[in-house]
């Protein structure tokens, strides 16, 4: 069964949800028959940070409010964080254009490596103080994952995978998602925001035995096929 994510590597409560919904599975007996695929996301597509702003002064500008209001803020953010796990640097965050990391990811999905690159550039936005937009923080990311940095360099440097990102994005506006991290089961069943482990756990199961059931009565499942020549995505064979 797959579950979608519609995620910002911008967002806090995006990395928080990951470890809920990592922590649900690992106490779910069919963990092994989920499939995770991470969608793009942006919250400022607009966004460029050209004046050095760190992150209290990005929140105080789009939100309307003062920088001890953005750091009270991010301090609850950060307790929340640490019951997960997770140390998150706000001071030395820097807030960055989301496009070309969301890229990579889609990039890194090729090499089966999609949900590690989420991982890393969680870390390296929220833990490391890199900035996601920069070209140089990319390719050490990248190299990390363990991927070829002059293809990488290549990908980042020219328009691959631009389509991807804004038909995920487009994708999202369809389904009405109005934040993230957003989570779709199976295409029937959503949940949004970093819910509780107990209530991943309760959707997902659901939504497990829902798609469990119909596979059992797919008229296809005792189908014999007899294989021979013919056509797929790949073209035809000869």
């Amino acid at each position: 069964m797959k579950i979608e994510i519609w995620s910002d590597v911008m967002c806090p409560f995006c990395y928080i949800g990951k470890r809920h919904l990592e922590q649900a599975l690992t106490e779910l007996p069919f963990k092994d028959d989920i499939e995770i695929d991470w969608k793009s996301y942006q919250l400022n597509p607009a966004y460029k940070n050209e004046k050095g702003e760190s992150l209290y002064d990005y929140l105080s500008a789009n939100k309307g409010i003062s920088l001890a209001q953005a750091k009270q803020m991010t301090q609850q953010v950060s307790e929340m964080a640490h019951n997960v796990g997770l140390t998150l640097d706000f001071d030395r965050s820097i807030p960055a254009n989301s496009f070309n990391a969301h890229r990579l990811i889609h990039f890194a999905s090729t090499k089966g490596k999609q949900d590690l690159a989420e991982e890393h550039l969680f870390k390296a936005h929220f833990e490391e103080a890199k900035n996601i937009d920069d070209l140089g923080a990319l390719l050490e990311i990248a190299s990390k994952l363990g991927l070829d940095s002059t293809e990488v360099q290549q990908v980042l440097e020219s328009s691959a995978f631009e389509e991807e990102v804004r038909f995920d994005i487009y994708e999202s506006q369809q389904l009405g998602v109005r934040g993230v991290p957003f989570f779709v089961m199976d295409r029937k069943y959503a949940l949004s925001g970093a819910q509780p482990v107990e209530t991943f756990k309760q959707a997902i199961t659901q939504s497990y035995s829902e798609w469990k059931e119909a596979q059992e009565n797919s008229p296809l499942k005792n189908l014999n096929v007899s294989d021979d020549k013919r056509c797929d995505e790949n073209g035809c064979e000869i």
